[in-house]
């Protein structure tokens, strides 16, 4: 199955992790989506999100001013 995409460019704290999060809630375990953001602060914050959650970031990348993030849908939460 082909990752699903979340373009979140332009947008700032928090709202790329809450958009993110929301689509991984509709997702099933071990899905992928592929984030694109502009938000410097995105780094940090992408890392701690998978850090404090079952979800695992599997690669991160800048592409000129947009960083991309591959992350798999975790364990929901019980």
């Amino acid at each position: 199955m082909a990752a699903k995409e979340l373009d979140v460019k332009g947008l700032h704290c928090p709202l790329p992790i809450l958009r993110t999060r929301a689509l991984l809630d509709k997702m099933a375990e071990g899905e992928e989506v592929i984030v694109y953001a502009t938000d410097p602060a995105s780094i940090i914050d992408f890392k701690h999100f998978c850090n404090t959650t079952d979800n695992v970031l599997l690669a991160h990348e800048t592409r000129g001013e947009v960083f991309v993030y591959h992350i798999r849908r975790g364990a929901a939460a019980a």
